[in-house]
């Protein structure tokens, strides 16, 4: 039956065809590039596609289109952002506004994030535990930080030099050496 739908979706150019068909799969995508009919059209451009699955992978390309776009702009500054929930949060470094409170002290957050990790200075909750020794931490990076003491890495380069560091800070108060700058 395949075969026999397949030389059908050819018409006059079955001579043409240059695909023997191979296996259930390759007939049934020999038989729809022939065919005129794109039943799945992009909403957000003319593009067309016989298979749903193409049209997922046209969709993402226009998600890293808008990404690299940065569309939603700072009223008060230069910078852009791809996602308007990046713009809000980056509005509240002008405007000051922090709407995240901490209910233990008088602390607030303008993100609601940094208000969960300063939550867990009041409960001693330390979920980010060291592989190598009995040292936990509040945060992930204060363990990415720590981790660098047992594997020697130090993936701070300095630009002018053969100097390594294991944090950024240190590469840049190394960095003022260089400049003269002090700290």
């Amino acid at each position: 039956h395949l075969i026999v739908s397949h030389l059908a979706a050819h018409g006059d150019e079955q001579s043409k065809c240059q695909h023997p068909p191979m296996s259930h799969a390759q007939v049934l995508g020999n038989t729809q590039k022939h065919k005129t009919e794109m039943p799945y059209k992009c909403k957000l451009c003319p593009e067309e596609f016989a298979y749903i699955s193409h049209l997922r992978s046209h969709l993402q390309s226009h998600i890293r289109m808008r990404i690299t776009e940065k569309s939603f702009k700072c009223m008060q500054c230069p910078k852009a952002f791809a996602y308007n929930s990046y713009l809000r949060y980056h509005t509240r470094t002008h405007t000051g506004e922090k709407p995240f409170k901490c209910k233990l002290c008088p602390q607030a957050f303008a993100r609601n994030w940094h208000l969960q990790i300063h939550n867990r200075m009041h409960t001693g909750e330390k979920p980010f535990k060291c592989k190598q020794c009995p040292q936990a931490f509040a945060q992930d990076s204060h363990l990415r930080k720590h981790t660098r003491t047992h594997t020697d890495e130090k993936p701070f380069k300095c630009k002018l030099c053969p100097q390594a560091f294991a944090q950024s800070s240190y590469l840049s108060k190394h960095n003022r050496m260089h400049t003269g700058e002090k700290p």
